[in-house]
Order: structure tokens, then sequence, then C-alpha cells
């Protein structure tokens, strides 16, 4: 009898251990979600250390002085003590670039402003990474370099102050259609680089003169409850994408709010015919969870591109997209080797302009000296359980050439298509169509 009742424990223990197993969750490849992902606690500034609040340290609440020394001081100090909390109390304080040192932290209180100065002097030039290249560049407003365990949290704004390097940027255009972002000098407002344990939370980041937060390197990052916005109107602010993700390895965006003059998340890690080659710089994006955001304007809610080689594992739910232009953009790069592979976009509802968008993305193209165009892949993408208002479901080119889309599946969709609901056949090897509605049509 006590043989019997300890096989049967055994045997107790073991189905549910299997079933713990087979419950848990899965990336588009399968492999388990780690539990990491499912804790989505706020750090309480609490547990971070001694509280920095600048003003008791001579930083003056006036929105037009420029204190940028005065609040770099306060972080060396907490540096130099052994680490701990900046607050920014209620009001308005003007600096450039500030750089974030281990062991301390950023907290904005409620009515607080951390704005950023117009002048472009006012940010220092250090080796950098963007648009795919490290270079030297102009740092961002907030910069955390190397710093494990960084926080930024709060009530209160990051306001990059941008009007102006916005309109210089479009009257540089007028004279110069060609010019890129790089020439006209602008900085990003938080810069995250070879940093693990890193979180975002609570703040809302307006107004970036350039990209709005930009993740290079880093692992283990979560952005929690963000609200991201930079205009359309009556100015566009340029190339003001909400999350640049850079070569990257697990990163949660969970609760978050965008609205930009670009892409709303970007996946970014390399640019040029030998960018794969180059293993130190470049490289992939592994595991990116983004749920429960609501998009507003924006280019498109995600994008493999346009400066990228490698993304896996990316997954996409429990979503609403309001007036996005591209749900999916897929940019095939013909002067980089590209490989974007298990992608899901599920319970998805809202409205955009084009539901998926892949095709060639030719902007400052160059082959510098190789001679053939490096072929590029798309493969295992999954789009379902997906509810949405588009002008056209597929907006797809096919460019055998250049590049292979292959094993996608459109699965419980139901799409109202303003202008064209059509899948052209042939265009993706392998695509299957499970349950797939447009204008109330089921197409076979």
């Amino acid at each position: 009898m006590r043989e019997y009742c300890i096989k049967y424990l055994f045997l107790c223990c073991f189905l549910w251990l299997a079933g713990s197993v087979f419950a848990q969750e899965r990336f588009p490849d399968g492999t388990p979600i780690p539990d990491w992902f499912a804790d989505s606690r706020v750090v309480p500034v609490e547990e971070l250390g001694r509280i920095y609040r600048i003003t008791d340290y001579g930083v003056q609440n006036d929105s037009t002085l420029l204190q940028t020394g005065q609040i770099q001081a306060v972080i060396d100090k907490a540096a130099q003590e052994g680490g701990g909390v900046i607050c920014i109390p209620q009001g308005t304080f003007l600096s450039g670039s500030l750089f974030f040192k281990p062991h301390t932290h950023l907290y904005l209180e409620k009515g607080a402003v951390l704005k950023g100065s117009d002048d472009i002097s006012h940010f220092d030039v250090i080796d950098t990474r963007l648009e795919g290249q490290n270079l030297k560049y102009f740092a961002a407003l907030v910069n955390a370099i190397g710093v494990d365990g960084f926080t930024l949290s709060g009530e209160g704004k990051i306001n990059g102050n941008g009007l102006r390097f916005w309109k210089s940027f479009w009257l540089r255009r007028q004279v110069n259609p060609q010019c890129t972002n790089l020439e006209e000098l602008r900085p990003r407002l938080v810069y995250i680089a070879d940093s693990k344990d890193v979180q975002l939370s609570g703040v809302r980041l307006e107004n970036s003169p350039f990209w709005t937060t930009h993740l290079y390197r880093c692992e283990k990052v979560k952005l929690l409850n963000l609200s991201i916005f930079a205009p359309r109107s009556p100015v566009k602010a340029p190339s003001s994408d909400a999350i640049d993700i850079d070569v990257c390895k697990n990163v949660l965006v969970k609760g978050c709010y965008m609205s930009v003059n670009d892409d709303a998340i970007a996946l970014k890690g390399g640019k040029g015919p030998w960018a794969d080659q180059d293993k130190v710089n470049n490289g992939s994006n592994l595991n990116i969870i983004i749920e429960d955001c609501v998009w507003g304007f924006c280019h498109s809610a995600l994008t493999c591109g346009s400066e990228s080689i490698h993304n896996r594992n990316v997954l996409v739910r429990r979503c609403t997209v309001e007036h996005a232009q591209r749900l999916l953009w897929l940019k095939m790069r013909p002067d980089t080797p590209q490989n974007y592979e298990y992608i899901r976009l599920e319970n998805i509802t809202g409205s955009v302009v084009n539901f998926l968008f892949a095709q060639p993305w030719t902007q400052f193209f160059d082959l510098k000296d190789r001679k053939d165009i490096p072929f590029s892949y798309s493969s295992h993408v999954t789009m379902r359980d997906i509810r949405l208002d588009c002008d056209v479901l597929f907006a797809v080119k096919k460019d055998e050439t250049q590049y292979k889309l292959s094993d996608f599946l459109f699965e419980n969709l139901e799409i109202t298509a303003r202008k064209s609901g059509t899948i052209q056949n042939g265009y993706i090897h392998g695509l299957q169509l499970r349950n797939v509605v447009v204008n109330g049509v089921r197409l076979k």
C-alpha cells in the first residue's frame, strides 16, 4: 500500500509538472517565454536608494535658464556616494545632454518637466550609435550607457522641445531634398546602451527633436505605461520614432501609448552590404514582446528596418491601432542582408491604411564595394485574431531577385478594406489563409 501511494504521488507530481510545461506561453518559434516577461511590477522609487532632489542642490525652477552642469553635478554626486535617485520636482528645468552613472536613476514627480535645450551646442558629441552605424554624433538629452539596473520613472515629462529642430530640418530639405537625418544636427530624447535590467515606466516622452527612445545592445529592458508623442502637424516631427530597438535581447513593451511622425516601434541592428559580418556593433533583436499598447498616428505600428539584419521571436498582442499608416512594415533593403523571422501579431483591433506592407526600401541605397545585391528573407510571420478597418489589405511587392517571403499565416481575420482586399497569389511562398473574411467574404 505504501509503495502504491508513493507511485501515485509521483505520477500526480509528474502530471502537474507536465501540465505546467505545456501550458507555458511560447514565442513564435516555439521556445518557452521566460517568467521575466510576466512580471510588470514597477520598481518603487523607495527601493532605489537615497533621493537627490535637484532643487536641494542649487538647481532652480526656471524654464529659460540652462542648468546642464548643475543637474549633472547632482548625478555625479549621487554616483560618488554609492548611487541613488535623481529626483526632478514639480517645475520646468532646462538642460542639455545628461549622463547617468552606475547605480543612479531618474525620477520625475507629477508636474515635473525636464526640458531639452533647442541649441545643439548644448549637447555633447560622443561615440554613439545611429541609423545602423557607430559614429561620432550628438548625445541624447538623457543618456545611460553601461548602467545596469537603470530606471526612469514617475508621472512627469521629458520634453525634447523639438520645434526649432523640426523647422530647420524641413528648411534644409527644401534646399537639398536628398539630405540625410545625420546632416541636420539634432539630439535624441533618451539613449540607453550596453545596459541590462533596465526599466522605463510612467513618464511622458514628448516632442523629441529626433528618435525618442533608442535602446542599443541592451538586455532585459521593460518599457511600461509610457506615453510617447510627437506631432504630425502643424509642423511634422521628422524621424521621431517612439521606440527603436537596436541589437537587443528580451525586451517588453507593455501598456504604452505611442503617436509620432514616423515608426512607432522599429527594430534595427545594422545596415550596409557587409553589415552581418560586424559581430561587435551589429546583430539580432531577439525575444521582443509588445502587448496591451495603443498606437495613434504613426507611419507603422511595427517596422522591421530600415537598418536591420536579423529579428527573431517578435510577439505583438492585445493592442489597438488608431490611424496608423501600416500595421506591419517589412522594409526589404537591397543593400543589406536581412532576415525577419518568427513574428506574430494577434488580438489587434482598430484602423490602419495598410494591413501588411512588404516592399523594397531604397532610401540612401549604397552597395559600397559589393558587386551583387545581398539576398534577404522574411519567414514564419503569423497575423491572427485581428479585426481592422484598412484601405489596403495586401501591400506586398514581389522581387525574388532581392528577397523571399515565405511561410506566412493569416488566421481569423475580419477585415474591412476600403480600396483593396485582394491577395496576390505567389507573392508569398507557403501563404496560408484560415478563416479570413474581407468585406464580408471569406477568402480561399
